[in-house]
């Protein structure tokens, strides 16, 4: 397998499992991961938030860790990598609004360049345009976002990943076995034991 470059979108308010998880676990199988956030540089930081789901309306939010970025947003181009992850929680909301961001997602799809998105992650994918036509698991409080930008949001179990073309998409951080397992397929990554 020839390791992959990988760019995953982070701001602050990123959900905690949901960046630390997949950065630690791509970075396990051999892929290069950077982790870039607008208006921040390499070694600079994003807050993360810890979302749990104990049985109230929607998920509860704490403090979770800070999270060292690794990589200058200014420089990203997405023609230097060969797939994007977007975490979910806090970030994508005001993500969304930066045309840069929209642009690299844009470029990634267009290029049929694998994406895995998570959760909230589904905003930044709505709001740039990609969901056309397509199907897309999220958070289930996005699934609104989802269709009014054209797509068909899938309402599956919350350890359930979807895969249609390059798009992986998932509810939430429970489903990272089965979200990671399917990123790692349209990456064409396999692990021999």
């Amino acid at each position: 397998m020839a390791a992959k470059k990988i760019l995953m979108l982070v701001g602050d308010y990123v959900e905690d499992y949901e960046v630390m998880v997949p950065f630690q676990a791509l970075l396990m199988v051999g892929h290069q991961v950077h982790a870039v956030c607008p208006g921040k540089t390499s070694g600079q930081t994003v807050r993360t938030a810890i979302h749990d789901f104990e049985g109230d309306q929607t998920y509860s939010e704490k403090p979770g860790h800070l999270f060292a970025l690794n990589f200058d947003f200014d420089k990203v181009k997405a023609s230097d990598y060969d797939a994007l992850l977007v975490p979910g929680g806090r970030a994508p909301e005001y993500l969304r609004l930066n045309e840069k961001v929209l642009e690299l997602v844009r470029d990634f799809d267009k290029a049929g360049k694998p994406i895995a998105a998570v959760c909230h992650g589904a905003q930044l994918l709505a709001a740039a345009g990609t969901l056309e036509g397509r199907e897309c698991s999220a958070y289930p409080a996005c699934a609104p976002e989802v269709r009014l930008a054209g797509g068909t949001y899938i309402d599956i179990d919350v350890t359930k990943a979807h895969v249609q073309g390059n798009l992986a998409t998932a509810p939430a951080w429970p489903a990272h076995p089965a979200w990671l397992a399917a990123f790692l397929g349209l990456l064409g990554t396999t692990i021999t034991l």
